[in-house]
Formats: structure tokens, C-alpha cells, sequence
């Protein structure tokens, strides 16, 4: 497979809804937790690699799988020694709009994950064989300009989600094993998101669940890698992203996502998406 250069960029670029990258660094990069405004299916190839999404971190081994949507939080951690190769496949929503008219919805996989809270895949060997096999004409059709790769593109995509999603739903692609997570913190996180418009303060959730705050701060930490507060504001503006993006003006995602102060809002807005939130709206128009 060709090469791609990663960049920190977690933006779509161009008119597409979809964007396929193969990856390979040898020196390991700095990845900081972030989140998209798409479905991310991330192919690990090789690599020392454990991946933490909300809460949970996933000790990976080449060929596993994993599936995140546009309110996960998630960062890996990359160990040196070994080049970090990975294949990311981008997906708008839209991407799945044609065949959901058909009573096909490939973005099901993605929605059961997060609803289960559990976003590894990983394949048999058979279906790992020709999963690689498509990343690889996938890649191919990228760089050549014949008629019809576009189409040809399109529809390995296609293959390659159907596979994807027929081994996450066997059984036995759900495998438990290699990961490292905390019940407390799942309730706990399990807690700020059906409250992210109310009135969240370590204290107030230290007191919800009879805990002393310095214990949960801790424990919040080591299994999700920051802190409560950061975890709040990284899903309040998260979250009220995509209020916009679906019709809601900015003052009222400010107010449903819990910010009382609209420009504290539009900082935090801006520090994690380098934009300000107008210019979701004026995207829309």
C-alpha cells in the first residue's frame, strides 16, 4: 500500500464523505486525546499500541479493528520499537445515506459499539486475509487517475464495511481480553454524559457516588488519562458541535451543553476545534 504523511488534522478535507489514509512512521508520534465529527474506522498493521476510548483502553495486536463515533474521546499510546502502521478509514454520515434507503445501515457496527461501550474488532484470520486485501486496492485505486476509480473506491469501501461489520457481529470477534477499565469510572462517565447539560462539579459527582473527591480524581485520571474537569469540557463542546452541525444555533448549544458562560463557551470551542462555532452554521447555510 502507498504511504500517506500523518498530520494531527482532524478535519475532512475536499467534498468527499469518506477519506482513506495508510500510515507508517517509524518514529513514534505524540497523539493527544481528540474526537471528530465522523465515524473513524482505525486498522491497526503493526506496532506496540494500546488505544484509550472513553474509559477504556485496548491493548492491540496487528489486524484488530477499532470503531469510534463523533462523541468518543479516545487517544493511543504508541511505544517505541517498533513502526507504527495503521490504515484510517473517515466517514461523513452521508456516506451511508444511499443504502440505508435500501434498509442497509453499514454504520450500525459504529452506533451498537458505542451503545455497548466496546469498540474492538478483532477478525479471524480469514477475514483479516482479505480485509488487508482491500486496504491494499483501496490504496491502489487512490493513486491512479482511470476512469471510474472513484466508483471503484467507493465500492471496496462498501466490501470493507460489510466485513467489518459481519465480524462485529460474530460472536467470537468480541473478544474482552487486553483491556483495562474500571467499573467505577464507566459509572461515573456513564453519569456526565446523560448529565452534560446539568450542573457538573467534582464535588457534586465525588457526592453522588459516596466518594471523596481526591480518590475519584485519581482513579478518573488513571483510567482515562485527564482529569474530570478536562473530560466535562472536551464533551460539552463535543457534544454541542454536534447540536449545531444538526440545526441548533449557538446560544443553544451553549445552553443545552452546560456552559453558563457563552464566552468561556466560544474559548473552549475554539481551543479544541481551532474554529469558532459560527462557522458550523455558516457551513450549514
Amino acid at each position: 500500500m502507498n504511504k500517506d504523511v500523518w498530520t494531527d488534522r482532524q478535519v475532512m478535507l475536499g467534498e468527499n464523505n469518506f477519506e482513506f489514509y495508510h500510515y507508517l512512521d517509524v518514529t513514534s508520534p505524540k497523539v493527544e486525546f481528540h474526537q471528530h465529527p465522523f465515524y473513524e474506522l482505525f486498522l491497526l498493521l503493526d506496532g506496540d499500541v494500546s488505544y484509550t476510548i472513553e474509559g477504556k483502553t485496548y491493548q492491540l495486536r496487528p489486524g484488530d479493528i477499532l470503531l469510534t463515533n463523533s462523541l468518543d474521546i479516545h487517544r493511543p499510546e504508541i511505544r517505541p520499537g517498533r513502526p507504527y502502521e495503521r490504515v484510517v478509514l473517515w466517514l461523513d454520515d452521508s456516506f451511508f445515506d444511499p443504502l440505508r434507503s435500501y434498509g442497509e445501515d453499514l454504520a450500525g457496527c459504529f452506533a451498537d459499539a458505542a451503545r455497548k461501550d466496546y469498540r474492538r474488532v478483532r477478525p479471524g484470520q480469514a477475514a483479516s486475509i482479505r480485509i488487508r486485501s482491500l486496504c491494499e486496492r483501496i490504496s491502489q485505486l487512490q493513486n491512479s487517475h482511470a476512469l471510474g476509480n472513484l466508483a471503484l473506491e467507493y465500492a471496496c469501501i462498501l466490501e470493507l464495511l460489510v466485513e467489518v461489520c459481519r465480524c462485529y457481529f460474530d460472536p467470537s470477534g468480541q473478544d474482552s481480553e487486553e483491556v483495562t477499565e474500571s467499573g467505577l469510572v464507566n459509572d461515573v462517565l456513564r453519569y456526565i454524559n446523560r448529565n452534560i447539560g446539568g450542573n457538573l462539579s467534582l464535588d457534586g459527582i465525588a457526592e453522588q457516588f459516596y466518594l471523596s473527591k481526591y480518590y475519584l480524581s485519581h482513579q478518573f485520571r488513571r483510567y482515562t488519562g485527564m482529569s474530570i474537569y478536562q473530560y466535562i469540557i472536551k464533551k460539552r463542546v463535543t457534544v454541542s458541535r454536534d447540536l449545531i452541525r444538526g440545526g441548533a444555533s449557538v446560544t443553544e448549544a451553549c445552553m443545552e451543553c452546560g456552559f453558563n458562560d457563552y464566552s468561556n463557551y466560544l474559548k473552549a470551542f475554539k481551543r479544541e476545534f481551532g474554529s469558532n462555532p459560527s462557522e458550523l452554521t455558516r457551513a450549514r447555510s
